[in-house]
């Protein structure tokens, strides 16, 4: 086999849990062979440069190998060759978000915890609404 549909490789490599979602995601831009942006059935071989967009995680992987049959994790990864600025890239992201700061502790408003809820209530006493008598 010399040539593989592109949707049918990123399932059998295990970029995409099935074959529909790849070719969604193809469908959308975020996947280019060779600086190009890719079509479902276009046909990736041996050599080519695959870029992948899956949420903020970009890789930059060479094809090594084509394979239709989807096999174990250690069987797909012989597939292809992550590059080595693709690697960077994705460890110097990983360290970004770990060290960002958690997005929950910028709400100031919403909706009131059990805690609050309970001090609301004490600070109610016995008036059955909010309005002024």
């Amino acid at each position: 086999m010399q040539a593989l549909r592109i949707d049918k490789w990123l399932w059998a490599a295990r970029f995409f849990k099935t074959r529909s979602l790849a070719s969604e995601e193809i469908g959308k831009n975020r996947v280019q062979i060779n600086g190009q942006d890719a079509k479902a059935s276009r046909e990736v071989k041996a050599g080519d440069t695959v870029r992948i967009r899956q949420a903020q995680v970009e890789r930059t992987v060479v094809v090594k190998g084509i394979s239709a049959a989807r096999g174990p994790a250690p069987v797909a990864q012989l597939l292809y060759e992550e590059t080595p600025e693709s690697i960077q890239a994705r460890s110097v992201a990983a360290e970004r978000n770990r060290l960002a700061r958690e997005p929950a502790l910028s709400i100031e408003q919403g909706r009131p915890t059990k805690r609050d809820r309970r001090q609301i209530e004490r600070t109610w006493d016995d008036r059955w609404s909010a309005g002024i008598d």
